[in-house]
């Protein structure tokens, strides 16, 4: 019988936050950077698979989930420190990094301050400039209205307007989609996490676009997803295209939730990404 991957569960205090951790897996150092109101379980759709070969750490964020009280406030610079530290505190010199959303903006900013710690930078359905994921349009407003009002089944239902293409919702129980996906983000869809609003405002006061050229010689993917209303394909491109040697590949018929829809090519996408780094 093979035996399952080790896990490690910890909590490390930083800067008056105990930041609640999990490593699963034994092997080369693998990162996982998360999005607005996720919990460290979002990637799990990933660190699961991705475990049996290599050692993946996974947190909640500063002010979600068990990682409460925040102490400082939150910023991309805190969110990177956070990273480093807890990277520290595991003897882990360098690790492969990987965010999705503002994880994403959070693996940049890391790559630009500390890139000897970075052996590759993968980033999944993101941006450079935070602002860019929270422009209004009315498309934008209407789904971001209805995820904060009505019943609570019709806020799950704007929620997977977000994270699911219009095919993939129709063809599903809408009710069963919000449970198995509010299992992955680690709550219940219809409730916003009290830190939302402060990681949104760490989010738009961020924009690395004009530093992007000094990620050279990182090896980095950028995976988009065609549906995607907060970073559409021309974002991720541009994202690609600004980082020397960048390789972007575009998921079709996928939303800001691609790392659920394709888990099984998304981590085939970074494990070939982590063994050509």
């Amino acid at each position: 019988m093979t035996s399952s991957p080790p896990e490690t569960h910890g909590i490390l205090t930083v800067a008056g936050c105990p930041l609640h951790y999990d490593v699963r897996g034994e092997g080369p150092p693998v990162v996982m950077l998360h999005g607005v109101g996720i919990h460290g379980s979002g990637s799990d759709p990933q660190t699961i698979p991705l475990s049996a070969h290599y050692a993946c750490l996974s947190f909640d964020n500063r002010g979600i989930g068990r990682s409460v009280p925040r102490g400082e406030p939150v910023t991309v610079d805190r969110m990177a420190r956070d990273t480093l530290a807890l990277m520290d505190a595991l003897g882990w010199q360098s690790a492969h990094i990987v965010g999705h959303s503002l994880g994403g903006l959070v693996a940049q900013y890391l790559a630009l301050t500390a890139p000897g710690r970075v052996r590759s930078l993968a980033l999944l359905c993101t941006f450079s400039r935070g602002k860019d994921a929270t422009r209004l349009c009315w498309r934008t407003i209407w789904i971001g209205v209805r995820t904060l009002i009505g019943t609570r089944r019709s806020r799950r239902r704007a929620y997977l307007e977000i994270v699911m293409p219009p095919e993939i919702r129709k063809a599903a129980d809408p009710d069963r989609m919000s449970e198995e996906i509010g299992r992955v983000i680690g709550h219940d869809l219809a409730d916003k996490p009290p830190i939302t609003m402060q990681q949104l405002k760490a989010l738009r006061d961020c924009d690395v676009t004009g530093r992007l050229g000094e990620l050279a010689g990182i090896r980095t993917l950028v995976v988009g997803a065609d549906l995607d209303p907060l970073s559409p394909p021309p974002v991720g491109r541009a994202l690609a295209a600004a980082i020397p040697g960048a390789r972007f590949v575009l998921l079709e018929n996928a939303a800001h939730g691609a790392s659920m829809q394709y888990a099984d090519r998304v981590t085939a996408l970074l494990a070939e990404h982590f063994g050509a780094a």
